[in-house]
């Protein structure tokens, strides 16, 4: 290989070279490193350090000799104690080849900003030197100078100079074929301070995958690797993977990008044809045992591996505990270094095309090693299943143990072709479970979102469900979670309820199985509700025989009559529901039938009382008001309502308990109207006492006086509400209306009405007395008292509310 000779004089007077050491020979490949030369002057001479340059730096050059300029070897640092006004440095270079590139670092050390520029022998500018590392192509082989400045042309500095050629490089620490395996602890040396480059050279098979490690810590290094023609085809800085893609011989320049002295530690562990990689055997399901690859990850984004190697194609799946944290990502690769699947995919399955050895990586990107262990197991094999099991929904989860991290379970099914299968999957304690379809050739199903819930079989033959828990607790030895495999297509083993009537427990009583067969006798719509034994709301999806969502709700519209299939949950993949979970099962018409008649004018009569038989009854009361009327509920303060809602001819709800209590409830669509009472969650059998009260219209009570007697009412267990008009003309735009215990116990508490059912006033709290003041609209009101039911009178008066008070 050629040299490159620099020969030169500066400005100032002096001698500023050294002769050439080992590293600057011509012979490009070495295999021990040797810092390149960095002259220094005599100690008498000192340099005073620039406000805000780095102290390690300038101390570096103090006592530096004032003569700079001549020859500037290359791979050697030149250091200039002092550039001062209008002076030039003149460093020359000659190149002995054609269209080199010369690698020049100018270092401003201290001082004021300097500038240079490369110039040929005609006089011609060839580039301009700034203070990071330049790349200045060179034209034909001859002598170049590099004239350095004060940028300014006055003041004083101090700076350093370097260059490397990387057509002839001053020397090339080769790299080995061993310092390629991911056993290597790499290479590390310390760039000196104003080192233009280093340079290392190597051969890989064109097409080879590096992964190229952070070369550094605090400092910024960097570099380029350059190909056979001294092209770049990879940069050397951040974590990543290098594709030798052209013909090497290669060679890499590294340099720290501000000039800084930098130790550095090289990695280029080779992905394809990987070496050094503990070999990972395939794991069976269940227990893994030994066939379970370890390691530690150092930090900031260092890596291990694992070989793993493949006696065919297929698909495996892998799976890897990272010790309580989450700070791996690993990717598998092919033997040609391609990514053949992530972390992210895995669990699902990672397809292995063709026989060979594959290679596991794991990256770090915490600050703290991280230590793991990882298993792989092919998908399209069974050893180590469990035994077959059945699609019918009456036999009892599968209880799945998980004795190791990384242990995938498998549980075979014979399935027909066409058939839609669900699986449902829950942790015994804090965790997650996932799980997968696959088919005899590992072939994963139905992974794509789907709005109809389970997976068709595409045909007949044994299928595997895959599961693993998520997680690993570092005190777990012995983990459990449940499986159910069940059929949503013509479902099996599912106990047959028909429709029941209003007012009488449900037809399907209390029982375990996740799952009932509805039997229905003709399309149209069905009130389907599923509570436990104590009333609390268990939701379900109806399917048709095919497997297919019917409703999902209370209200379910079914198309024919025929047989369907009612779960729990059933579309919760995340729960399982054994057969010792006891529920109710409410199978009604959508209306409403043979409802017990009940008055609007529950001032007058005596409350409706009535009871739940079994958890799940539904109750109904006909009202007698016509459509548009206005209504409300009136409850003994002393007492609970149960859950409540009124109901139109088509079955429809027309207003909840929240309407009924605290507005009105307007009446709308076709009449008749039903109350549909279902028991309090926790109280599947409690008893109750309604009353109801038509408030629009004209005025259906007796007059509150106006005088300051008022009216008295007299309250019992059967008569816990007064009723009131005042008319027009004997209210005031706002009105104070004031009630008094005069007797008894309990308290009440108060509403007003205008006449056509809009409440303006209450329900107020309850009390023992208390005085409100309405605001009120032009014409008659109502007022409604409700006491508890309790023997008691009160005395109720109103006034303007305008007025002063005495």
């Amino acid at each position: 290989m050629a040299a490159l000779s620099l020969t030169g004089a500066g400005l100032l007077a002096g001698p500023a070279t050294a002769a050439p050491t080992a590293e600057q020979s011509p012979r490009p490949a070495l295999t021990t490193e040797q810092p390149p030369t960095v002259t220094t002057p005599p100690k008498s001479a000192t340099t005073t350090p620039a406000p805000g340059r780095a102290t390690s730096d300038t101390k570096s050059v103090v006592g530096l000799a004032a003569a700079c300029g001549g020859a500037l070897p290359t791979g050697t640092v030149k250091n200039c104690a002092s550039i001062t006004g209008a002076a030039a440095h003149n460093w020359t270079v000659t190149s002995t080849v054609d269209q080199d590139t010369l690698l020049v670092r100018l270092r401003e050390v201290s001082g004021d900003g300097l500038s240079a520029q490369v110039k040929g022998s005609d006089g011609g500018t060839v580039c301009y030197v700034t203070s990071y590392l330049n790349e200045c192509k060179l034209g034909g082989a001859g002598t170049y100078t590099i004239t350095v400045k004060l940028y300014s042309g006055t003041g004083k500095g101090a700076y350093s100079l370097s260059a490397e050629s990387t057509r002839t490089p001053s020397a090339c620490v080769n790299l080995p074929a061993g310092f390629f395996s991911f056993a290597s602890a790499g290479r590390s040396g310390t760039l000196p301070a104003g080192l233009a480059a280093r340079c290392f050279s190597f051969t890989q098979p064109t097409g080879a995958v590096l992964h190229l490690a952070d070369p550094g810590g605090a400092e910024d290094i960097q570099g380029n690797i350059l190909d056979a023609q001294f092209q770049p085809i990879c940069a050397v800085r951040y974590p990543t993977e290098c594709t030798l893609r052209e013909p090497g011989p290669y060679r890499l320049f590294l340099q720290e990008l501000y000039g800084n002295k930098a130790p550095y530690t090289l990695k280029m562990p080779r992905i394809s044809q990987s070496v050094g990689c503990p070999a990972l055997s395939l794991a069976t399901f269940g227990d893994p045992g030994t066939a379970v690859g370890t390691g530690t990850v150092g930090p900031n984004d260092g890596i291990d591996c694992q070989s793993l190697r493949v006696k065919a194609p297929g698909r495996v799946i892998i799976r890897m505990d990272q010790f309580a944290n989450q700070y791996l990502n690993w990717q598998l690769y092919d033997p040609a270094g391609q990514v053949v699947c992530t972390e992210y995919d895995s669990w699902r399955s990672c397809a292995v095309p063709a026989a060979g050895a594959y290679t596991f990586v794991a990256q770090n990107w915490n600050w703290e090693p991280v230590t793991y262990r990882v298993a792989a197991a092919r998908l399209d094999r069974a050893a180590g299943c469990a035994a077959s099991t059945g699609l019918n929904w009456d036999q009892p989860a599968l209880t799945v143990h998980q004795t190791s991290p990384v242990q995938t379970n498998c549980q075979p099914f014979h399935g027909e072709a066409g058939e839609r299968v669900m699986v449902y999957r829950a942790p015994d304690r804090y965790n997650d479970v996932y799980s997968s379809i696959v088919d005899e050739q590992g072939v994963v199903l139905c992974t794509d979102w789907s709005e109809e819930d389970g997976c068709v079989l595409p045909a007949t033959g044994t299928y595997r469900v895959v599961s693993y828990l998520a997680t690993w607790p570092a005190d777990a030895t012995d983990l459990t979670y449940k499986i159910q495999i069940r059929r949503l297509s013509d479902a099996v083993g599912c106990p047959t309820i028909t429709p029941g009537t209003y007012n009488s427990a449900p037809s399907g009583g209390l029982g375990g199985i996740r799952c009932r067969t509805l039997d229905l006798p003709s399309a149209g719509v069905y009130r389907v509700t599923a509570v436990d034994d104590e009333n609390y709301r268990a939701y379900a999806t109806v399917y048709d025989s095919a497997g297919i969502k019917v409703c999902t709700g209370i209200r379910c519209e079914v198309p024919a009559a025929g047989r369907y299939t009612m779960v729990l949950a059933g579309g919760d993949t995340t729960s399982v529901i054994d057969n010792d979970f006891q529920y109710a099962v409410a199978l009604l018409p959508w209306k409403t039938s043979d409802c017990t008649p009940v008055s609007d004018t529950g001032w007058q009569n005596a409350p409706l009382r009535g009871s739940f038989g079994a958890a799940g009854q539904h109750n109904c009361l006909q009202l007698p008001s016509p459509s548009g009327a206005h209504v409300v509920e009136l409850v003994a303060g002393d007492a609970s309502s149960p859950e409540i809602s009124v109901l139109n001819a088509a079955g429809d709800q027309v207003c909840d308990y929240s309407s009924l209590r605290q507005y009105s409830c307007e009446l709308t669509g076709e009449a008749p109207f039903s109350v549909l009472l279902t028991a309090d969650e926790g109280e599947p059998t409690a008893s109750y006492a309604v009353a109801f009260a038509r408030v629009d219209g004209p005025p259906a009570c007796p007059v509150l006086p106006a005088d300051t007697a008022g009216a008295t009412a007299t309250t019992g267990a059967d008569h816990f509400v007064a009723c009131y008009t005042v008319p027009a003309d004997q209210h005031a735009s706002r009105e104070s209306f004031t009630w008094t215990r005069t007797a008894g116990s309990g308290d009440a508490r108060l509403s007003v009405f205008d006449s056509e059912g809009i409440r303006y006033c209450g329900p107020t709290s309850p009390a023992v007395e208390r005085t409100v003041t309405c605001t009120l609209p032009a014409g008659p009101v109502t007022v409604i008292l409700e006491t508890d039911a309790v023997d008691a009178s009160y005395r109720l008066t109103h006034r303007d509310g305008n007025a002063p008070t005495a």
